[in-house]
C-alpha cells in the first residue's frame, strides 16, 4: 500500500505552504494548508489501498478528498513525485523543511524565524539563539527557546543514525535483491544491525560470490525498478562498494535522510572470518584479538592464523573460529564487551554465553500482550488481529485499547470499556484456537491513581499501566514519573508497566526515572516490565532491560500493534531481550495460558 507515503507527502506540502504562505485567518493557504492536513489524515487512518481506489477512479470517495487533490495523489502514483511539492521545496532554502524536527518548532515558528530573522538552517537558528535575537520574537521567551536549544541537542545527538526498524527492512531487502545477481552464493547481514542496537550509523552486507567485481558492478547499478533502490555512489571497487539509500523509503523512515550500505564480498574460506569481524562489536574484536595473541595466534578479516604465517587455521565459519579460541559461539546480540568473555563462578550462568541457545527467540513468543483495535485508535477489529495472531503461531493476545483520559487516542469512557469487555469475551468465544485476554492500556495520571477504577480493572485479565501525559518532573504532574510510577506498580490489579520511560527514539528523550527504584518495586510486588517492541520505542532498552532481568522481574514483550502489519515488530522486542541477555523464562510472553493466567494471578492475590 502506498497510503503512508502518500499521507507523508501531503502532509509535507501543509508544511511547506505553512513555512511559505501568509495563514492568517481567512487566508486561502490556510484553507489550503488545513485541506492537505485533512487529507493527510485521512489517507494515513483508510483502511483501502488509495492505489486500488486510483485505478477505478474513486479517489473522490474518500472524504476530504477533492479533486485537486485527488490530481496530486495521481500524480504522485503514476511518477512518484507532486508537482507542487517539488515546487515547494525548490523555493525554500534547502535546510529550512529541516527544522521542523526540532521539538517546538512547529511551521508557523520555523516561518517566523525565516520571515523576521533570515533563519535558512540549523547553524542560522543556533546563532540567533545565542545572539538572544529569537527569545525577542513575538510568541517566544527564554521558556520556549530553552526548549528549542534543547530539541536542538537531542536531535544532533541521534538523529544521524537511523532505527532498527527501518535499517533492518532496507537490509533484508537489499540482501534479497544481491542474491538474485549471478554468481552470489551467499548474502549476510553484518554490523551493528545484526548486533540488534536500536540505531545503526550504516548497513553492512557480506556476499560470498563468484566474481566479486561484476557482483559491486551490478549493485551500484540496482535502479528505480526496485526496492530499495540506490540513490548515490559513494565508492565501487573489486570487491567493496558504498552507496547510499533513502530510507525514508522503508517503515516510516524520515524523506530525505540516507542511510549508508556498504557490501563486502569475500570469498569462501574467509566468510565466517569476515563475518565475524564485520558484525562488531569493535570492543568485542579486540578482547577477541588480545585472545588470539595470547593463543600465539593471529585474527583478522581473513581467519585465524598461527603467528608465523601458517595457512588458516579456521575462517570458513564463526563458530570455528571462537571454538579455536575456546569459547562457545557468542550471539552477535551480546558482543559488545559486556561480560560475554566472562566465564568466572561469580557470574550467573544465565547471563554466560556458554548457553546461546537458551536466549529468548522469536519462535519461543507465544502470545502479544499490549495491542490496540479499532475500539480507540487502532486500524483493526478484535477478530482481525486474533485471526492473524492465530496465523502467527500465537496461543494467546490480551486486547488493551486505551483508558479514558487518552483522549487524542479515543481512549474508551466506562461505560465504552464495559462494553469493550463484553466484546472481547464474546470474540474469544468465537474465534477458535486463540486465548483472546480482557486488557487495557490504562493511564497513570498525574496524581499517580490509574485512569479507571479498581472494581472495573478488576473485570480484565490483563492491565497494561502506562504514563502518556505529563512527563516532566514539575508543572501540572502533582508527582514526578518515578512517583507516579511506583504507585501504579503497587496497585495489585496492574500487570505490567508499558513503555515505562516513555521514549521515542530519535525524537524524544526518555522520562527522568529512577529505574533503579522501579526495579526494585516491580521485582517485590511482582510487576511486569514491558519491552515495548515497537521500533520507535524499544522501551525498555536493552541495558534497562538487563537490569530487570537481574533483579528476578518477569519481562513482557509486547508489540503496541495498532494494525495487524505491525504484529510483526516482535522480532525487535526480542533483539533488545536478547542483548538484555533474556532467556525463555524471564519472558512472560513464552508461557503457556494457564501459566501466564497463574502469573497474573500471583500479582493480583
Amino acid at each position: 500500500m502506498y497510503n503512508g507515503e502518500i499521507s507523508r507527502a501531503l502532509a509535507r506540502i501543509a508544511d511547506l505552504l505553512e513555512i511559505d504562505g501568509d495563514t492568517a485567518s481567512g487566508s486561502r493557504v490556510a484553507f489550503r494548508v488545513n485541506s492537505y492536513r485533512r487529507a493527510a489524515r485521512t489517507i494515513k487512518d483508510h483502511a483501502q489501498d488509495v492505489a486500488a481506489l486510483a485505478a477505478t477512479g474513486k479517489l473522490m470517495t474518500i472524504p476530504g478528498i477533492g479533486k485537486g487533490t485527488a490530481e496530486r495523489i495521481q500524480q504522485f502514483l503514476e511518477t512518484g513525485h507532486i508537482d507542487e511539492l517539488d515546487a515547494l521545496q525548490a523555493k525554500l532554502p534547502e535546510e529550512l523543511p529541516a527544522l521542523l524536527g526540532i521539538s517546538g518548532m512547529g511551521p508557523k515558528k520555523v516561518a517566523l524565524v525565516y520571515r523576521e530573522l533570515s533563519v535558512e538552517g540549523f547553524d542560522d537558528l543556533k546563532r540567533v539563539i545565542a545572539s538572544g535575537e529569537l527569545a525577542k520574537l513575538p510568541g517566544l521567551g527564554v521558556a520556549s527557546v530553552k526548549r528549542i536549544s534543547e530539541g536542538i541537542a537531542f536531535l544532533e545527538s541521534s538523529g544521524g543514525r537511523t532505527p532498527l526498524g527501518v535499517a533492518l527492512p532496507i537490509a533484508e531487502a537489499l540482501a534479497e535483491q544481491v542474491c538474485k545477481l549471478p554468481g552470489v552464493h551467499r548474502v549476510e547481514i553484518a554490523g551493528s544491525l545484526r548486533r540488534g542496537q536500536e540505531t545503526i550509523g550504516d548497513i553492512d552486507l557480506l556476499c560470498e560470490a563468484d566474481d566479486g567485481e561484476q557482483v559491486v558492478k551490478s549493485f551500484v547499478e540496482l535502479g528505480d525498478d526496485n526496492w530499495p533502490s540506490i540513490k548515490r555512489v559513494l565508492a565501487a571497487g573489486k570487491t567493496k562498494a558504498s552507496v547510499t539509500i533513502e530510507r525514508g523509503a522503508a517503515a516510516g523512515g524520515k524523506a530525505g535522510r540516507e542511510v549508508q550500505v556498504d557490501l563486502r564480498v569475500v570469498p569462501a574460506e574467509s566468510f565466517g572470518a569476515a563475518w565475524q569481524y564485520f558484525t562488531g562489536s569493535k570492543e568485542h574484536n579486540v578482547r577477541l584479538r588480545e585472545r588470539a595473541v595470547r593463543s600465539n595466534l593471529r585474527l583478522n578479516e581473513y581467519g585465524l592464523f598461527s603467528a608465523d604465517g601458517e595457512p588458516s587455521i579456521a575462517g570458513r565459519d564463526e563458530e570455528g573460529i571462537y571454538k579455536k579460541l575456546d569459547l562457545p559461539w557468542i550471539p552477535p546480540e551480546l558482543r559488545e564487551d559486556s561480560g560475554e568473555f566472562e566465564q568466572s563462578p561469580s557470574v550467573s550462568q544465565s547471563l554466560r554465553p556458554s548457553v546461546p541457545s537458551l536466549l529468548v527467540t522469536v519462535d519461543d513468543i507465544r502470545g502479544d500482550l499490549h495491542m490496540h483495535t479499532t475500539a480507540s485508535d487502532g486500524k483493526n477489529s478484535i477478530e482481525e488481529m486474533a485471526s492473524v495472531a492465530k496465523v502467527m503461531g500465537y496461543r494467546f493476545i490480551a486486547i488493551c485499547d486505551h483508558s479514558q483520559s487518552s483522549t487524542i487516542a479515543n481512549g474508551l469512557s466506562i461505560k465504552r470499556m464495559e462494553a469493550q469487555i463484553v466484546a472481547v469475551r464474546e470474540a474469544n468465544e468465537r474465534v477458535a484456537g486463540i486465548e483472546i485476554l480482557v486488557g487495557t492500556e490504562c493511564d497513570i495520571l498525574p496524581n499517580g491513581s490509574l485512569d479507571y477504577p479498581d472494581d472495573l480493572l478488576a473485570q480484565t485479565d490483563w492491565v497494561v499501566a502506562s504514563v502518556h501525559s505529563a512527563m516532566g518532573s514539575g508543572g501540572r504532574a502533582k508527582l514526578d514519573p518515578t512517583e507516579r510510577t511506583l504507585a501504579a506498580i503497587e496497585n495489585r490489579w496492574v500487570s505490567v508497566i508499558g513503555h515505562p520511560t516513555g521514549r521515542l527514539i530519535n525524537r524524544r528523550a526518555a522520562m527522568e526515572i529512577d529505574m533503579a527504584a522501579v526495579v526494585k518495586a516491580a521485582s517485590a510486588s511482582k510487576t511486569m516490565l514491558e519491552i515495548n517492541a515497537s521500533w520507535r520505542r524499544l522501551d525498555l532498552k536493552d541495558m534497562h532491560a538487563r537490569q530487570a532481568i537481574e533483579a528476578g522481574v518477569t519481562l513482557s514483550i509486547n508489540t503496541d500493534a495498532h494494525h495487524v502489519e505491525q504484529l510483526s515488530q516482535m522480532r525487535y522486542g526480542v533483539m533488545t531481550a536478547r542483548r538484555a541477555r533474556a532467556r525463555p523464562q524471564d519472558v512472560v510472553n513464552t508461557m503457556t495460558v494457564a501459566a501466564l493466567k497463574k502469573r497474573i494471578a500471583a500479582k493480583r492475590g
